[in-house]
């Protein structure tokens, strides 16, 4: 994979379909990596005709492994340091989870490289709206030693955080747990992004600055950032617009993923022109 060196740090990424094509950014959640995106998701984007931008973040995957901490707006800066890397002057930035969180400082920053924002299973920070479910926030804190137990633990929380409508068998779930072991195992990197997550506090009165189109994505039965934190997240936008699953948790399932692209690409044409 190449590596685009941007903000002090380098970024291993990769670019899927046709380079020519407009340009639609993919930034991962916390602690995950690029591998991770399904498959399915990936094609159906390509196959509408996007260049689809996939990257480790800094302290994730194949990317930098950072010595301090460092803010929030840091990764944001990342995201247009590889638009910058890659010839691209504008693209459709989509993230999920803390991904969401980064892609809206990025609206919020750099809005002349925006074209439609897309803030997915997310949230604006907002300390007075709930976010994890209750009984949660011990599987989140929970850690393992060594490879059997990371992945066993890995594996258990796929299922609890995942998507009630659409489960994954145990064996994907094992397998994915497994892949993303084997590429890079970095908790403490985990820890400096979830330091900059927290120390980036409300970000509800900065959301009113974008002006991107924005699309705010959901899931209904999300266990781990509840639905009211998207709902939030798009109280917040001017003009965003709202889209909730029901039967979905805190990923991205194969069963969603031709869905998911289908309502991204139908967002985009609405707002292309």
């Amino acid at each position: 994979m190449p590596k685009a060196p941007v903000n002090h740090v380098s970024l291993e990424y990769d670019v899927l379909g046709d380079p020519r094509h407009p340009a639609i950014v993919l930034i991962r959640g916390l602690g995950t990596q690029m591998i991770e995106w399904p498959r399915e998701f990936l094609q159906a984007l390509i196959e509408a005709d996007l260049s689809v931008v996939i990257f480790d973040n800094r302290d994730a995957g194949m990317s930098s492994q950072c010595e301090a901490d460092y803010p929030l707006a840091a990764m944001a800066a990342d995201v247009v340091g590889l638009l910058d890397h890659c010839g691209i002057q504008r693209a459709h930035i989509f993230g999920i989870s803390l991904g969401g969180m980064v892609a809206q400082l990025v609206g919020v920053e750099y809005p002349q490289r925006v074209n439609c924002l897309f803030s997915v299973m997310s949230s604006s920070g907002n300390p007075q709206v709930p976010t994890v479910a209750p009984g949660m926030l011990p599987y989140l804190i929970e850690t393992a030693e060594g490879r059997e137990a990371v992945i066993e633990l890995s594996v258990r929380n796929r299922a609890l955080f995942g998507s009630p409508a659409y489960p994954e068998s145990e064996g994907e779930r094992r397998r994915q747990a497994a892949a993303a072991y084997d590429r890079c195992y970095n908790p403490a990197g985990t820890t400096r992004q979830m330091r900059a997550a927290t120390a980036d506090g409300s970000r509800v009165e900065r959301l009113r600055q974008i002006t991107a189109p924005t699309l705010v994505i959901h899931g209904e039965d999300d266990p781990l950032v509840s639905v009211e934190a998207g709902r939030d997240t798009a109280r917040h936008i001017p003009g965003a617009k709202l889209h909730t699953i029901q039967g979905m948790g805190h990923n991205i399932p194969a069963g969603l993923a031709a869905p998911l692209a289908d309502r991204v690409t139908e967002f985009i044409r609405a707002n292309s022109g």
